[in-house]
């Protein structure tokens, strides 16, 4: 899918933590922007046209034999351009300045001192002495390249900030992107408007209708098949293919069995209201009996991916001719596998429609490519979906299946199902629902010993999740009220038989995930 902005900004990625941030922040704005590695080529940069390049931090030092570059050509394009740490450092370097290492590695929080208030600088020098800022580098400008100037200072970092105005090429030392900076989304703002002149155009009414016309152009008369979770990247995918093909468009939502309390109902009656075509395949006990005896998670997960493609494949070849499948990838997939360190090591597998095209070979349509999770929901608020619906929390293809330790079997499901249903409860009652990224509860392959009455008991445990994110790649536990917790955890030892403990998750991601699985 194109752009429905004639404009763009590129970020050349350098292998920063914070990459995927600086396009957020670029999103936000209404500009529309795209990632790619530090090497792509001029050639390619020259075709995008882009109205400003944004180049990332990074982890290298410019002295390393293996430290990535720009082509220094890129420079002469005469295109913005806006190095972040590592990338004003390259940028100093590239056009004749000197880098050197820092004395005092400056990490953390900094007072930033406007000197002179340039075109990014513009409406902040005014009443503070300083403003609070977010550095992270080991490296320092020692002496700026010819014909630029110093902008900005903190105590430990004599260019914290450097232009050569009539080249449009600016530097900065510290993290614009990271909220930690509090003048940082001014900063990007000034650079984009001022400097790259960009127009606020980036909206979701916008890539709505330019989305559904391309829709139309690619598929024509042709038939789309669509795997429906009832989760919002599948079912807003669901609905824009629908909108521009109406009848060609084929749904086929999978009962796994593996599935939340009423997810089915749920999930079924809502897809009624938009009249989409849906074909419904209860296939409970074919996964069950698949999934007897399996323990190990990674056996788990690829029995579960491999059973829901053989159905998948079963159910297109009774719809006919198929010539595309509709898949629901976000950005952050498409940053990931042209990302400066390439895919990421793979921590667990996961359930994806994504093998499907190479069993089915069937043309992709990909709506979602060009958008975050944020940006998803907001094209599911332009699409009339609902609010509890859009905010829902993500729930894993594998569904429970990964949220039981050990074998999955119809018993153990109906106790999480239970657990998990009054954990949810709860956290809607309190509003903390829609205040946290994600909550479940968890079965645990251990028993302990209890006291219910005047009885000894032998009973499963259950773990409650709960955890803040922007976007799952990390994550911290979540500070529930000691009483909400108290809540759930005595509605489950008293209305779910065969539980008598219940325990808290109070890991972060990284070192943990936020599944368990």
């Amino acid at each position: 899918m194109k752009s429905n902005s004639k404009q763009n900004v590129l970020i050349l990625d350098f292998g920063s933590q914070t990459t995927q941030l600086i396009a957020r922040r670029v999103r936000e704005a209404q500009v529309y922007c795209k990632i790619h590695p530090f090497n792509i080529s001029i050639d390619k940069i020259v075709a995008m046209a882009p109205r400003g390049i944004i180049l990332s931090g990074g982890p290298s030092s410019v002295y390393d034999n293996d430290a990535p570059r720009i082509d220094r050509e890129i420079l002469d394009l005469g295109i913005p351009l806006l190095g972040i740490c590592y990338g004003m450092q390259l940028t100093g370097m590239l056009l004749g300045g000197r880098v050197e290492r820092s004395e005092h590695r400056e990490y953390g929080h900094a007072k930033l001192i406007i000197d002179e208030p340039d075109e990014i600088f513009y409406g902040l020098a005014g009443g503070k002495p300083g403003h609070q800022v977010w550095m992270s580098h080991g490296d320092k400008v020692e002496n700026i390249p010819k014909g630029f100037k110093v902008l900005a200072h903190s105590a430990s970092c004599p260019v914290a900030a450097m232009a050569h105005a009539e080249r449009s090429i600016f530097g900065v030392q510290f993290h614009p992107e990271v909220a930690h900076t509090e003048i940082g989304s001014d900063v990007l703002r000034n650079f984009l408007f001022r400097v790259c002149k960009c127009v606020p155009d980036w909206t979701m009414e916008s890539f709505v209708s330019t989305t559904i016309e391309e829709i139309r152009r690619k598929a024509q008369d042709g038939r789309v098949i669509c795997a429906l979770s009832g989760g919002v990247d599948s079912t807003v995918t669901a609905l824009l293919i629908h909108r521009a093909i109406g009848g060609n468009l084929s749904c086929v939502f999978v009962n796994n069995g593996l599935l939340r309390k009423n997810e089915p109902e749920t999930v079924l009656a809502f897809l009624e209201q938009f009249r989409l075509n849906v074909v419904y395949v209860d296939a409970e006990e074919r996964f069950l009996t698949k999934l007897k005896g399996i323990e190990d998670p990674e056996k788990k997960r690829k029995i579960i991916g491999n059973e829901f493609i053989k159905i998948f494949e079963e159910e297109a070849a009774k719809i006919g001719h198929v010539d595309f499948l509709a898949q629901g990838t976000l950005y952050p997939d498409v940053i990931e596998s042209v990302s400066f360190k390439g895919p990421s090591a793979t921590i667990k597998s996961h359930h994806n429609v994504g093998g499907l095209p190479e069993v089915m070979k069937l043309d992709l349509i990909e709506p979602l490519r060009e958008l975050f999770k944020d940006e998803v929901r907001k094209v599911a608020k332009e699409l009339g979906m609902p609010y509890e619906l859009i905010n829902r929390h993500p729930f894993p293809g594998p569904g429970l299946a990964i949220r039981i330790l050990g074998e999955v079997t119809r018993d153990r499901l109906n106790i999480l199902r239970e657990a998990d249903h009054i954990v949810l409860e709860e956290m809607k009652a309190s509003d903390w629902y829609w205040m946290v990224w994600q909550s479940f509860a968890v079965l645990l392959p251990i028993k302990t010993v209890g006291v219910m009455g005047d009885e000894r008991t032998y009973d499963h445990v259950i773990a409650i999740r709960v955890v803040d994110s922007l976007d799952a790649m990390t994550a911290d536990w979540s500070k529930l009220p000691y009483d909400l917790l108290g809540r759930m955890s005595s509605r489950i030892i008293n209305e779910v038989r065969g539980v008598n403990r219940v325990c808290y998750d109070i890991s972060s991601k990284p070192p943990a995930t936020i599944e368990w699985e």
